[in-house]
C-alpha cells in the first residue's frame, strides 16, 4: 500500500510548521516566476541518513510523489536536495515531511540547524560504534578458548555457554548498530530498487540465523559452527568506514557553511531620532540606516555613508588583505569591519545579496550529479546483481563439496563485493576538489566542468574587466609648452575638482590620480558653477570670473580640430579654445596578471586574448603579457565564431570573461569562467564563478582539476582491482567473513581518503 500523499490541507507536525513562514523560507528559498506566470519556489534542503547513491534515487521518488513538486536533485555525496515546488499546491512542511517518511530527515541548508543535524548524526553513528566494537571484543573474548582448544579439552557444555554468551552479546550488534545496512536495504526492497545496502543486510542476516540455528540446534541443519565473531568484526569495520566517510562529508560541509556562519543574526538599526534598534536580519528593507560595530558583520549589501575602514572578505571572495573602504564605496553582506565603526545603508537583502548568491551557486555545483558519478552508478547497480547471483552459486557449489563451509563463503562473497567504493570513486574526489577550489576563490557551477578542465589546451580571454582592473592608472601630464612649472599643479587640483562632478571612468581615475599625489582631501571645489556634461565630449564649467573651462575631448577643449593620441586614453584640460594640460591614462592590469598567464602556459595551455576592445589598446596589454591576440575589436558573434572554429580541429576551450558581451562565447565554450564582479548574465552562463577576481585561480582551478581526474582514475582502478583479486578469494573458500568486512571497509576508508587529499 502506497504512503498517503502531503497536500496543502494534510496536518504537519507542529515543529515542522515553521517552515512554512514567509519569512523563514528567505533563508533557504529562491523565489521566480515560472512560464505559467505562477510563483514557483527554490529551495535547497541538507538531508541526514544517507549511506549509497541509492539513497537519492528514494528521496528522488519520494519527493515527486508531493503534488506540487516540480522537480527535485538530490546528491548523496554532499547530502543536499533542490526541489522545484509551487507554494499553491504544497508546503514545504509537506515536502520534509515526504522526505521523513521515506525513512530520512532534512533540514533547511542554513548552517545552525544543519549543524545540529550532522551532531545529531555524529551521536547516533558514535553510539552504533561503540556497541559494536565492545561487543565484538566480548565475542572475540569467547571465541577465543574455541579457537585454541584442541579435540577433547572442552566440555560440551562449556562450549554451548560460550556459544550463548555470543550470541547474546551479538543481539544488540544486529539489532542496533546493523540497524542502518537493514534499514536502507528494506527502503531499496520497498522501493523494487537493489542498492549496496542489500548484500551487505543479506550477510549480516545469513549470518545470524545460521548461528544462531547452530547455537541452539547443534545437530541441525546449520551444522555447529557459528560465527558471531566474523559478524560482528565485519559490522563493527563497516560501521568504522562509514563514520570515517561520515566525518569527511561533515567537514567538506562545515568548509562550505563557514561563509553562512559569518552572517550575523541581529543588526544596530538607526532611528530617526538617532536611537539605535537590534532587529532580526530578517526584518531589514533597502533604504534602513545601519550602525555596524568593529568586528561585526556587515548583515546586508549596502553603501558605506559615513566613517572610513576595512572590510575582510576574506570567506566570500579568498582575499586575504583587508579591502580600505570609504563612503560611497559598496560593502558586502558577511564581510567582517576590521577598521572602525561605521553607518551603511542597505540596498540589498535576502536573496538578492552577493552573498546569497554565491551560497547559491555552490548548493547548486553540490546538488548536481556529476557524470562520471552517474556512470559509476550505472555500473555498480547491475554489478550488485552479478554479486547475488555469484553469492547463491557459491553457496550451491558448497553445499555439495563441503556443507559446513558453505554459508560462510557466501557470506565473504556478500560482503567483499559491496561496490561502495566503486561509487564513491568519482563524486568525493569532485566533492572534494569543489571545497578544495571554493577556499581558492573559485565557485563551481558546474562538477562536470572539472573534467573538460583537466583536457583544456586552449584559453580565450577577455581584456578589459579581466585582464584588466575597472580604474584606470595616470601615465602621463604634458602640459602647454607655454604653461609656467609653477602653475601645473594649481591646475591639476581645479582639473580634478571639475572631474569630481562626472561618474566617467576617465574622471574618477583623475580625481584618483590627483588626490594620490596630494595630501588626503587636498583637492577642493573650485567655485565651478553651471556645470554640464557633453555627452561624448567632457564636462564644461563657469570659473568666478566667468570664464568657461573644458575638461575632455582635446578637439573639444580646443574648440578646434586637434591631432588625438588615437587609441590611447587621453583627457584634455583647459580654457575654451586652449589646451593647457593633457592627462595620458592607460589601463591597470591586475596584479596577478603576469603570474598567471605563465603559469597557464606553464601548464600546457595556450592563452590568447579576445577581446571587443580596440586594436591599439589591445596589443599593448598583450605585449606587456607576452600574449597572442586572438581577436580586437570583436562583435559577440565573432567572439563566438571564434571559439567554435578552436572547437571545429578539436580543441578542448577555456573562455573567461565578465561582461554581457561574453555570455554568448562563455555558453559555447567548453568550461568558461566568470569575473566576480562581472554581468550577471555572463555568471549565469558560466561554468565556474572567480568571486576573487585573482587570475592566479585559473591556474590554481587547472591544476586541481587534473589532480581531481588522476584520483578519480586511481579509485576506479583500486576498485576494480579490489574485486578482481578478492572475489576469487571468496568463492575458493580462502577468505572469511572477518577478512571480507575488514577488506571491504578498508578499501572505501582508502578510496575516501585518497579524494580528501584535493581538499587540502
Amino acid at each position: 500500500m502506497n504512503a498517503p500523499t502531503a497536500t496543502l490541507e494534510s496536518p504537519v507536525p507542529p515543529e515542522l510548521a515553521v517552515l512554512d513562514d514567509p519569512q523563514e523560507q528567505q533563508r533557504f528559498t529562491r523565489w521566480r516566476v515560472g512560464r505559467d506566470g505562477q510563483r514557483k519556489g527554490e529551495s535547497v534542503l541538507r538531508l541526514s541518513g544517507m549511506y549509497c547513491a541509492a539513497c537519492a534515487d528514494t528521496i528522488e521518488q519520494a519527493l515527486m510523489a508531493v503534488p506540487g513538486v516540480e522537480s527535485a536533485r538530490v546528491s548523496a555525496s554532499a547530502e543536499r536536495a533542490r526541489i522545484e515546488w509551487d507554494p499553491a499546491r504544497t508546503r514545504m512542511a509537506a515536502l520534509v515531511q515526504a522526505i521523513r517518511r521515506a525513512g530520512y530527515d532534512a533540514v533547511p541548508d542554513a548552517a545552525a540547524p544543519a549543524r545540529a543535524l550532522r551532531q545529531a548524526e555524529n551521536r547516533q553513528a558514535v553510539w552504533r560504534l561503540f556497541v559494536a566494537w565492545f561487543c565484538m571484543m566480548q565475542v572475540m573474548m569467547m571465541a577465543w578458548p574455541i579457537y585454541v582448544a584442541r579435540p577433547g579439552e572442552m566440555a560440551p557444555d562449556h562450549w554451548q555457554l560460550l556459544n550463548w554468551g555470543s550470541w547474546l552479546l551479538s543481539v544488540p550488534v544486529v539489532w542496533w548498530s546493523a540497524a542502518p545496512f537493514l534499514q536502507g536495504a528494506w527502503r531499496s526492497l520497498r522501493t523494487r530498487r537493489i542498492g549496496m545496502d542489500v548484500p551487505v543486510a543479506l550477510g549480516v542476516i545469513v549470518t545470524f540465523v545460521a548461528s544462531t540455528g547452530a547455537t541452539f540446534d547443534p545437530g541441525g541443519i546449520f551444522g555447529r559452527e557459528v560465527y558471531f565473531d566474523s559478524l560482528t568484526m565485519f559490522v563493527s569495520f563497516l560501521l568504522a568506514g562509514r563514520y570515517l566517510e561520515m566525518r569527511a562529508r561533515h567537514r567538506v560541509a562545515a568548509t562550505l557553511e563557514e561563509a553562512l556562519a559569518r552572517m550575523p543574526q541581529t543588526a544596530n538599526r538607526v532611528g530617526a531620532d538617532g536611537s539605535l534598534e537590534a532587529v532580526s536580519v530578517h526584518a531589514l528593507r533597502p533604504g534602513d540606516l545601519l550602525q555596524v560595530a568593529l568586528g561585526e558583520s556587515y548583515p546586508a549589501d549596502g553603501e558605506l555613508v559615513e566613517g572610513s575602514t576595512q572590510a575582510d572578505e576574506s570567506l566570500l571572495s579568498g582575499e586575504s588583505r583587508p579591502v580600505a573602504k570609504r563612503p560611497g564605496d559598496a560593502l558586502v553582506g558577511g564581510a567582517l569591519n576590521v577598521g572602525v565603526p561605521v553607518r551603511m545603508r542597505v540596498q540589498r537583502v535576502g536573496a538578492d545579496t552577493r552573498y546569497e548568491h554565491i551560497v547559491a551557486l555552490m548548493q547548486q555545483a553540490l546538488t548536481e550529479r556529476p557524470a562520471l558519478a552517474r556512470a559509476a552508478d550505472r555500473w555498480a547497480r547491475p554489478f550488485l546483481w552479478v554479486v547475488l547471483v555469484l553469492a547463491i552459486g557459491a553457496a550451491a557449489a558448497w553445499s555439495v563439496i563441503d556443507p559446513s563451509r558453505a554459508v560462510w563463503v557466501a557470506v565473504s562473497v556478500l560482503i567483499v563485493t559491496c561496490p561502495c567504493a566503486l561509487s564513491l570513486a568519482a563524486p568525493s574526489a569532485l566533492v572534494a576538489a569543489a571545497g578544495g577550489l571554493a577556499r581558492r576563490g573559485v565557485l563551481l557551477q558546474r562538477l562536470d566542468a572539472l573534467e573538460a578542465l583537466a583536457r583544456v589546451r586552449r584559453l580565450f580571454i577577455d581584456k578589459t574587466g579581466t585582464l584588466t582592473e575597472d580604474s584606470l592608472a595616470l601615465r602621463e601630464l604634458q602640459p602647454a609648452p607655454t604653461l609656467a612649472v609653477a602653475d601645473v599643479q594649481p591646475l591639476r587640483e581645479r582639473a580634478a575638482a571639475l572631474a569630481r562632478w562626472s561618474t566617467h571612468p576617465l574622471s574618477r581615475a583623475l580625481v584618483q590620480a590627483v588626490s594620490a599625489a596630494c595630501n588626503a582631501g587636498a583637492v577642493v571645489e573650485a567655485g565651478w558653477t553651471q556645470v554640464r556634461e557633453q555627452p561624448g565630449q567632457g564636462m564644461s564649467a563657469l570659473d568666478a570670473q566667468g570664464v568657461e573651462w573644458r575638461l575632455g575631448r582635446a578637439s573639444w577643449v580646443a574648440d578646434a580640430s586637434v591631432e588625438e593620441g588615437g587609441d590611447a586614453l587621453q583627457v584634455a584640460f583647459g580654457r575654451r579654445g586652449q589646451v593647457l594640460l593633457t592627462f595620458g591614462f592607460e589601463e591597470r592590469l591586475r596584479e596577478d596578471a603576469a603570474a598567471a598567464m605563465a603559469a597557464l602556459r606553464a601548464a600546457g595551455i595556450e592563452p590568447a586574448l579576445l577581446s571587443g576592445d580596440a586594436p591599439g589598446r589591445v596589443q599593448r596589454v598583450a605585449q606587456r603579457l607576452s600574449l597572442p591576440v586572438a581577436m580586437a575589436g570583436a562583435t559577440p558573434e565573432a567572439k563566438l565564431q571564434a571559439v567554435r572554429q578552436a572547437q571545429a580541429v578539436g580543441d578542448v576551450v577555456a573562455m573567461v570573461g565578465d561582461g554581457v558581451n561574453d555570455a554568448p562565447v562563455l555558453a559555447q565554450a567548453d568550461v568558461s569562467f566568470a569575473m566576480g564582479e562581472g554581468a550577471l548574465v555572463a555568471r549565469v552562463h558560466a561554468d565556474a564563478i572567480l568571486p576573487s577576481q585573482r587570475l592566479q585561480a585559473l591556474a590554481d582551478a587547472r591544476s586541481i582539476a587534473a589532480r581531481s581526474m588522476r584520483i578519480v582514475r586511481q579509485n576506479i582502478a583500486w576498485a576494480a582491482l579490489y574485486n578482481a583479486a578478492c572475489i576469487p578469494l571468496a568463492l575458493a573458500g580462502w577468505l572469511p567473513p572477518w577478512a571480507a568486512g575488514l577488506g571491504m571497509a578498508a578499501s572505501s576508508l582508502l578510496v575516501v581518503g585518497n579524494s580528501l587529499r584535493l581538499a587540502r
